[in-house]
């Protein structure tokens, strides 16, 4: 594996072979290196991005307490089978404070974009210099950010990137929790309490395949296990797996979202449907 930090150099090494990338934000888990998986399936040029986005940050708190190691991802990515780990500066990405940004509207309006001011504009903005500058065939998403992957479909679509997006299912640990970078946050009482997260979306899913359809019905599944473990719900929400439209029927592809905070920790969730 080869460590770079520069775009010119990703280029020099990938050179005409069409790579897959994997674009993260460090620290590394399970379902990183399910990412890169799938990447090696579809490319013989592997290609993660490891870089700490500033601009999908609203709370610089959580900027600051976002958890870096370069040497430990550097191992894991290279175990991995990674061939090329882009570890860029700040002033590699942003040499300049940006005067543009990416908004993909309607698509990052609703469920995190309505918490989170600014967030998928800085998505879409790092995401959009990922594919401008490494000019990768393919980029592999987890669907642990549901709303994320329409937003990045979207807005690869809009700006004629010719780059295929994949989805990769939600990796989780062994009790159900979604795996995270966050989840190195919660302590012992505080783990049970999320998992009041996957259980609702369980409970759901389990639900739909019942023959349950409507969508007030799910979510409200999803709201009462979240609230009785003793988590802050912030939103339940059944939505278009393309669009991240809010829907009231299962008649689609769709995924049922939730975000809640417990402690200090705000985690997300979801499951698709259909």
């Amino acid at each position: 594996m080869i460590v770079v930090d520069t775009f010119a150099a990703v280029r020099a090494e990938t050179g005409s072979v069409p790579s897959a990338l994997v674009p993260t934000m460090g620290f590394l888990h399970e379902g990183h290196l399910s990412l890169v998986e799938v990447a090696t399936e579809v490319s013989d040029r592997v290609v993660m991005s490891l870089f700490v986005n500033p601009l999908q940050f609203d709370e610089a708190g959580d900027l600051d307490r976002y958890p870096r190691d370069l040497e430990r991802d550097a191992a894991l990515a290279e175990s991995a089978g990674i061939d090329v780990l882009f570890a860029p500066s700040a002033e590699e990405m942003y040499p300049i404070d940006p005067a543009t940004r990416v908004t993909v509207a309607g698509v990052s309006s609703g469920m995190e974009g309505a918490h989170r001011s600014g967030h998928f504009d800085g998505v879409a903005t790092v995401v959009a210099k990922l594919f401008a500058g490494i000019r990768p065939a393919f980029a592999i998403f987890g669907r642990k950010d549901a709303q994320q992957l329409a937003v990045v479909r979207r807005m690869a679509r809009d700006l004629s990137f010719p780059v295929e997006i994949i989805g990769s299912p939600t990796v989780r640990e062994t009790d159900g929790l979604a795996l995270s970078s966050r989840n190195v946050f919660l302590g012992e009482e505080d783990r049970s309490v999320a998992l009041g997260l996957s259980g609702g979306l369980f409970a759901a899913a389990e639900a739909a395949r019942g023959g349950e359809r409507d969508g007030a019905a799910l979510e409200g599944l999803v709201r009462d296990a979240v609230t009785a473990a003793g988590a802050d719900l912030e939103y339940a929400t059944l939505a278009d797996a393309f669009t991240a439209e809010p829907i009231g029927t299962v008649d689609r592809e769709v995924f049922l979202a939730v975000a809640a905070r417990v402690g200090a920790v705000r985690l997300i969730d979801n499951v698709v449907l259909w």
